[in-house]
């Protein structure tokens, strides 16, 4: 067995392995950055040893330093977690040589899956069935527009050394495959090194359906079921669940052996998992599956499939590493449902722009839902890494069960604040009606991003604000006791209204507060919300039933403002100021950064006309590129910055002039 384990990883991740670690007995080491000498990891492990700066490059991505690391405090084995150096055969490599455990597959096995294009053809060689698509050498762009236009649009073109959705493109039209190509490439090539690309037919209604398999050095190779992690945005996942919703027996038979089969192909060993696409146009068909990749680690969401199998997934990665065996393919069975949504510090009603910074509030729920997390409050949200706060899984004994727990777990209340992030949005693809029925695909979050992302503020927050400010008495009844008496917007002949000015994000409001003998109608606006049978806890706590659902929401007031935390969503509302500027910020001339980032492109001059909606800049942040456009028609009056430059938050890159 492995007596001392050091973790080339950091945040939740990290976290996870040592739980599993030290219930086990086997001491460990934790790493760290700079931007991580307080995170919670670096506290949790018997041993932390320091790698260097805050970018990866410099610290997490140093296979030197970490085999070091490993070698100074007499780790003999080194688990990878997931991202960083997990999928890297040279470092798989560079751990059997100096004699310690990697705990994952061979370097054999991790290079002939590293490659998208290598791996398909391999699959194709096994009778793995592989979607139609170009996987060849040439990466002349012309060709590649030939060969697209050959197996016919949409198609999608996707790094040869992808993974994480990055370097990935979905092309709908001839006109528009270069300028796909020119991104798709630059992507590929920051993120990974290579910009070589493949190119697949793009499936229509897809689903992505997974299949985690486990192999051992005695050949055996089993199976754990699917997950379905078909609800994406970007090609990077946002809610899993296991199993996969209208799986039938004879297709899970089906695309399990198809997953065993391919592993076998490359003699694995440890934790994998076989991603498909599926034709989600209709019933799931034995027929209509394609094997699109293989990652030779454990996933981000490995816990939905320990939630309905009972394994201890990192426990068994641990004991196969060590030469132990995988148990027998009767032993696994599935029980019940789980789901897994994953807490990210963005801001949806910007286009889910990522938001750092320090974590001054952070609640997150607590049993039953399980929480894997790598912060904790007072912590920071890095733009050195993944911007994930935290993974929320739950369980129940049908879907609908494992839904409702979920929705439970986010109005816990959860709050997060100043950094944001897409919990409200959680909730709502939870809530809605087509993911209740189980009608998912890839397009979902693309097909409803209106009514899953509003751009607004939330209309019932700034009721609680409202209420939050006036004392909460508004949802009572008024007191029998002299009226004259009561603050509570009292009037003869007419009904008690209380009128609170509200100011949130630049944005000004009225909050209408009508009291009758049930509880009180809120008119924020152009909407109106009748709470009933509600209860206002001076402390902080507010319950009420809204069109018949519980509302559960945490207030904490603060001068004149208050933190608002509802449904997943926290807000911060200040109290109207009329001497306050209103000068409207809309339709302004300067294109600002919206968060601190590198500059990839300047596609404009000054002097050059340009209209609403075209690119002025692409910043990269958070591993992603962002574009930034214009506002509307006019000319570039001034550019501020230079290709390669680093911007901050809310500096001006271009500024535009009127069009004569």
């Amino acid at each position: 067995m492995i007596k001392k384990l050091l973790i080339a990883n950091r945040g939740e991740i990290a976290r996870r392995v040592m739980r599993t670690a030290h219930r086990m007995g086997i001491a460990t080491v934790a790493v760290y950055s700079d931007a991580d000498a307080d995170a919670p990891h670096v506290r949790e492990a018997g041993e932390a040893v320091h790698l260097g700066p805050a970018p990866a490059k410099d610290s997490y991505l140093r296979a030197d330093l970490i085999l070091k690391a490993a070698k100074d405090t007499g780790a003999d084995a080194i688990h990878p977690g997931y991202g960083f150096l997990s999928e890297n055969a040279a470092f798989a490599r560079a751990c059997a040589e100096a004699g310690v455990i990697f705990v994952g597959p061979s370097p054999e096995s991790i290079e002939a899956m590293g490659l998208k294009d290598q791996a398909k053809k391999l699959m194709e060689a096994a009778g793995v069935p592989v979607t139609p698509g170009y996987h060849g050498e040439d990466q002349d762009p012309h060709l590649l527009a030939n060969e697209a236009g050959r197996i016919g649009y949409p198609v999608l073109i996707k790094a040869v050394a992808g993974g994480g959705g990055k370097g990935m493109r979905k092309v709908d039209a001839a006109e528009d495959f270069l300028a796909a190509l020119d991104s798709c490439k630059r992507e590929a090539s920051s993120s990974f090194g290579d910009d070589r690309v493949l190119i697949e037919k793009f499936i229509t209604s897809p689903r992505h359906i997974e299949v985690q398999v486990f192999g051992d050095s005695r050949g055996r190779v089993v199976h754990f079921f699917e997950r379905d992690c078909s609800l994406q945005r970007r090609h990077q996942k946002v809610l899993e669940e296991a199993p996969a919703p209208g799986m039938t027996p004879n297709v899970r038979a089906a695309m399990c052996s198809a997953a065993v089969q391919a592993a076998k192909a490359v003699d694995y060993v440890g934790a994998g998992t076989i991603e498909f696409i599926v034709d989600g146009s209709g019933p799931l068909r034995e027929d209509g599956f394609y094997f699109m990749e293989m990652n030779t680690r454990l996933q981000v969401e490995h816990p939905v499939t320990e939630e309905v199998t009972g394994f201890d997934l990192v426990e068994l990665q641990l004991r196969v590493a060590a030469g132990g065996s995988v148990p027998e393919q009767s032993e696994i069975s599935l029980c019940g449902w789980a789901m897994e949504a994953r807490l990210y510090a963005e801001d949806p009603a910007t286009g889910f722009l990522p938001s750092i910074g320090k974590l001054e509030r952070l609640s997150l729920p607590g049993t039953p839902v399980r929480v894997d997390t790598g912060v904790e409050e007072g912590g920071e949200v890095s733009l050195h890494y993944d911007p994930m706060i935290a993974k929320l899984i739950t369980r129940g004994a049908t879907r609908e069960e494992a839904i409702e727990a979920l929705i439970a777990g986010l109005d816990a209340p959860l709050v997060v604040h100043p950094v944001k992030t897409n919990a409200g949005f959680l909730r709502r693809c939870l809530d809605h009606a087509d993911f209740r029925a189980g009608s998912v695909d890839t397009r979902f979050i693309d097909d409803r991003v209106e009514a899953l992302a509003p751009s607004g503020p939330s209309v019932l927050s700034q009721a609680v604000a409202a209420l939050a400010f006036t004392g909460g008495s508004n949802l009572n009844a008024r007191p029998a006791s002299d009226p004259w008496a009561a603050n509570d917007g009292f009037r003869i002949n007419t009904e008690a209204v209380i009128e609170v000015g509200l100011e949130q994000d630049d944005a000004r409001v009225s909050a209408l507060l009508s009291v009758d003998d049930h509880g009180v109608e809120a008119r924020v606006g152009q909407t109106s919300l009748t709470l009933t049978a509600g209860k206002f806890d001076p402390s902080g706590r507010f319950t009420a039933r809204l069109n018949g659902q519980a509302v559960n929401a945490i207030f904490e007031l603060r001068n004149r403002a208050a933190l608002v935390s509802v449904h997943g969503e926290t807000q911060l509302i200040e109290r109207f100021n009329p001497a306050a500027s209103a000068e409207a910020l809309e339709g302004g001339g300067a294109v600002k950064a919206p968060m601190p980032g590198k500059v990839l492109a300047l596609p404009v001059s000054e002097g050059e006309s340009v209209t609403k909606g075209q690119t002025l800049a692409v910043l990269e942040a958070m591993k992603m590129e962002h574009a930034l456009t214009a506002p509307r028609d006019g000319v570039v009056e001034a550019v501020f910055v230079s290709q390669g430059a680093q911007v901050g938050d809310g500096d001006v890159l271009v500024t535009l002039a009127d069009a004569e």
